[in-house]
């Protein structure tokens, strides 16, 4: 089974992107997926965590990820032990920043894209959710990017499904490029 677990703040799209990933692999790919949020105050702004589970096998556990073999983290203000803590051998983190620099950590095989930059250039908003999964995507042999397209087309409106699909395009080639 593949755990993932979204950081990200209220508005950023960490819940919507973890329901594309599972929408992607199950519907998409050939697999069964769970997505679900788990935040606190509901509003805009504040921390809210998302989470994938993909496998070939039926998901019956519906408890939040504890073990995860990716963090995907859509604001790096949220970083501390908490996004590290589960992170399974071989696990990879995957940071949105301008500095990835600042994430450099023995042991952690940590990936940085700033998405923030893409997302602004393609859809002119910092909205760096499918940056991320296309940076996923990328990281991991888990999941095909024309499932995550086809997922992406059957949610949103055509014209802001072409710009993410781009975006997540994008992501994924400078990830691709960078291995």
């Amino acid at each position: 089974m593949i755990e993932v677990r979204w950081h990200g703040r209220g508005g950023q799209g960490s819940f919507t992107i973890a329901r594309l990933l599972g929408m992607a692999a199950s519907v998409h790919g050939n697999a069964y997926a769970q997505a679900f949020p788990s935040f606190g105050p509901e509003r805009r702004g504040a921390p809210v965590l998302g989470f994938t589970r993909i496998d070939e096998n039926k998901i019956t556990d519906r408890s939040e990820v504890d073990a995860c073999d990716y963090v995907v983290v859509l604001d790096e203000t949220l970083w501390g032990d908490n996004v590290l803590n589960g992170l399974k051998p071989n696990g990879i983190v995957l940071i949105n920043t301008e500095t990835p620099e600042k994430y450099k950590i023995d042991n952690v095989n940590i990936i940085a894209l700033d998405a923030t930059s893409l997302a602004l250039e393609y859809l002119g908003r910092p909205i760096t959710n499918t940056a991320m999964m296309g940076a996923l995507v990328a990281a991991g042999d888990f999941i095909q990017l024309e499932s995550c397209n086809n997922a992406i087309r059957e949610s949103m409106k055509e014209n802001i499904a072409n710009k993410n699909i781009a975006l997540m395009a994008k992501a994924y080639e400078m990830i691709k490029e960078g291995k």
